[in-house]
């Protein structure tokens, strides 16, 4: 029994290890080596493999995204106690996929180096991109984004962001198989493929469209237990004009519900002044609002001010229990006391937002988070631009997670990145995934910037995630076959 459980502790470090490769550390090379250390231990019977990989995903998202506690705790009005218990059952839920994934490569018989290099990638990836859609998905942690400023990064135009999840597993293997086999091969093999990363962040995938824009990103820093106060109305409308009144950007851009009001219940004389403040500079505002259509019926939204034609983007993908209540869920509003939870969904496709001489893709908070989605507004789009807050979870490493994910949408798409965050990180990224410039977290201020839109679609754009998918699903089934005809 003893030795059926010592690979537990060591996959659960592993995982928690792998937190450090992403935002805000950003060490990569760890991650290679706890993939390293889980292709070691994925070699045994299915159930250990299902285990192990679970202590593995419990390590990882216990310590990833335990900001979740913040978000039902200190700002849904939580329990302690139970907000604990929600967030350990959430990851415990979360690490169930990355123990299928052992079980799934662990039930092919496969020669010890063909599984560690491709049926464990392919059976990682597969489970992570399905992470990614099920159940409205949750693709957070994905292995790909911490590859951001590293060499395999110069995949992400290629395969996404689960492409390069498919890679990190696989090189952190061929750094196992080099290791214990001491085969210059293995080694060779590894390197070949973070010399081709390196080559291919040189390749231009899109290019320059029209000249630059002057754009301002404002951050109120609105603090998110006041953020819906009645009291704080008055201060939050106050602050945005005078930040939006002190610059002369062509694109002004405001953070998510930067005004807290249902859009037909705030003075259209404070809207008039935002339309002049944008025609002033020659261009237009994109602001955080809330929309309601009819009833009940209200999302959350994007509305243009400006020189343009007035235009109205509503959020599409939804985060449970934050956004909407999913069916049968109902009862969670006795403990959860979260404001604005009943969110309606916008269209999945809809047009982009022709302003300030650009042609904006947006995108609110969690979407960005969804490489996919982001690519259907594309190639038409020539800047990408995401409006946060960021602030339910606090002072925890969300904030700095959630910017790398915009990093690897930039570097995805060939667009530059804009992200304008109630709390922080406010920021301006390039193409390459680089940081033009940002504000520091809780602290006001308004972030002035020189940007360049892009045409073109990278290959990812075309064909997003299904490339990846589908070699992996050959590996597995070619494998599986393989196995077959031997038997």
């Amino acid at each position: 029994m003893k030795r059926g459980l010592t690979p537990f502790p060591a996959a659960l470090f592993a995982g928690a290890a792998s937190v450090l490769a992403f935002a805000p550390l950003g060490a990569y090379p760890l991650l290679l080596l706890a993939f390293a250390a889980l292709a070691h231990l994925w070699n045994g019977t299915p159930r250990r493999c299902f285990w192990t990989g679970w202590a593995f995903g419990l390590g990882l998202f216990g310590a990833g995204v335990s900001w979740i506690y913040v978000s039902l705790s200190r700002f849904g009005g939580m329990p302690p106690l139970l907000a604990a218990i929600a967030t350990a059952g959430f990851c415990a839920f979360l690490a169930l996929f990355p123990a299928a994934a052992g079980w799934l490569q662990a039930r092919i018989p496969a020669h010890p180096a063909l599984r560690a290099a491709l049926l464990v990638p392919a059976s990682w990836t597969l489970f992570e991109w399905l992470r990614s859609w099920l159940l409205t998905g949750f693709p957070w942690l994905s292995a790909g984004y911490a590859s951001i400023g590293w060499p395999l990064q110069g995949y992400a135009p290629l395969a996404g962001v689960f492409g390069i999840s498919f890679l990190s597993v696989s090189a952190g293997a061929l750094l196992w198989l080099a290791f214990t086999r001491r085969s210059f091969t293995y080694a060779f093999i590894f390197l070949a493929i973070v010399g081709a990363g390196q080559a291919l962040r040189y390749v231009s995938w899109t290019s320059p469209s029209g000249p630059p824009v002057t754009a301002a990103l404002l951050q109120g820093d609105v603090a998110q237990d006041l953020k819906f106060s009645p009291e704080r109305y008055a201060h939050t409308l106050q602050t945005y004009a005078r930040l939006a009144e002190e610059t002369q950007a062509r694109l002004i851009v405001f953070p998510e519900t930067a005004l807290p009001q249902f859009l037909d219940r705030i003075d259209p004389r404070y809207l008039a002044h935002l339309r002049a403040i944008a025609r002033r500079n020659g261009g237009d505002a994109l602001v955080g609002v809330l929309f309601r259509r009819s009833g009940e019926e209200y999302y959350n939204s994007v509305l243009t001010l400006g020189v343009s034609p007035p235009q109205l983007y509503n959020k599409a993908h939804l985060v449970p229990f934050g956004e909407f209540v999913p069916p049968g869920f109902g009862w969670t509003l006795e403990i959860l006391h979260i404001p604005m939870s009943d969110f309606s969904a916008g269209q999945d496709e809809q047009t982009v937002l022709a302003v300030a001489g650009e042609r904006v893709a947006p995108n609110i908070c969690y979407e960005d988070a969804f490489g996919a989605e982001i690519a259907r507004q594309l190639p038409e789009a020539t800047l990408l631009v995401n409006l946060s807050n960021v602030a339910w979870f606090g002072d925890s490493l969300a904030p700095a997670q959630h910017l790398q994910i915009g990093q690897m949408r930039a570097v995805e798409t060939g667009r530059t990145h804009l992200t304008a965050a109630n709390s922080g990180i406010s920021a301006a990224i390039d193409p390459d995934g680089r940081i033009i410039a940002r504000l520091p977290q809780f602290r006001e201020g308004r972030l002035e910037v020189t940007v360049q839109g892009y045409t073109g679609a990278t290959p990812y754009v075309r064909l997003r995630d299904w490339p990846i998918v589908v070699v992996s699903l050959l590996i597995l089934a070619g494998a599986a076959a393989a196995a077959a005809r031997r038997r």
